[in-house]
């Protein structure tokens, strides 16, 4: 696998590393609520990257990723509108980005069920990969803040510094996130009938089924069927109506007290 693809963190486990083992996440309504990347776009807009009438259209699709799960003509309007308005900028704005995107966009939403999952493969001693559509430098800051291990993302092209406006490849969605794993597999020594998957979109059964241990958070209409019918795990953060099993269901008690509390203080709005 070419090193651009992905981006090693260097995190000390808390246990001695299970020898072939790991976890992927996908990110985008699996390990925080809505798609990293429109928050990223809302950002670009705050420094006066495009229009109001281009941040309010994707503003519309990230409220549509939410309400009904990844619709691919979305995700990939957004991605050519970012490359483009990306082109020009350097590495190090968009890295400092990914930084203030993290803080302000994505932290609070973070799934606190899916992350007690990813914490959990870590304690004994599994590796976890983030593995997702977002732009690298957004997915590797996630991860890092996580203390996660490390993450596959879609890669832009850099030339002297500065983004083209052109993708080193394509979008890591669907079967690409198959083949991305079966190489970083390969890379890493992992036995992938030992390793774990989680994702909430349909697409992603390629990366799913690559794996021995398939599981489904917060999962669109079709890949909850798919689930069912293969007697996959299923976890729903989203409303609480079901609870992660071994061991987690505390911390998916906490992850509902959280969300009515911000979801009340948004409600209540600030005091004066």
């Amino acid at each position: 696998m070419p090193e651009e693809k992905y981006v090693a963190v260097v995190t000390q486990p808390d246990a001695v590393m299970q020898t072939g083992e790991a976890a992927f996440f996908d990110v985008d309504n699996t390990l925080m609520k809505g798609a990293s990347l429109f928050h990223v776009a809302r950002k670009m807009h705050q420094r006066g990257a495009f229009t109001l009438t281009q941040a309010a259209g994707f503003a519309w699709k990230q409220f549509k990723f939410v309400a009904r799960g990844e619709n691919m003509d979305d995700v990939h309007a957004v991605r050519d509108s970012a490359l483009t308005l990306a082109a020009g900028i350097t590495v190090e704005d968009v890295k400092a980005l990914g930084e203030e995107v993290y803080d302000e966009m994505i932290a609070s939403r973070i799934w606190p069920g899916a992350k007690a999952l990813a914490q959990q493969h870590l304690r004994v001693g599994r590796r976890v990969w983030l593995v997702t559509a977002t732009p690298i430098e957004v997915a590797t800051v996630i991860s890092t803040r996580l203390g996660l291990t490390g993450a596959l993302g879609t890669v832009g092209e850099v030339a002297d510094g500065m983004y083209t406006g052109r993708l080193v490849g394509d979008i890591l969605h669907g079967a690409a996130k198959a083949v991305a794993v079966r190489e970083l597999a390969d890379a890493e020594g992992l036995d992938l009938k030992r390793c774990w998957a989680y994702s909430d979109s349909y697409n992603d059964i390629p990366l799913l089924t690559v794996v021995g241990h398939p599981v489904a958070i917060n999962p669109d209409a079709r890949l909850r069927r798919h689930a069912r019918d293969n007697n996959w795990p299923v976890y729903d953060f989203r409303s609480g109506r079901r609870a992660a099993t071994l061991g987690l269901k505390a911390a998916t008690a906490g992850g509902i007290i959280y969300g009515l509390w911000k979801g009340f203080a948004r409600i209540r709005g600030p005091r004066a």
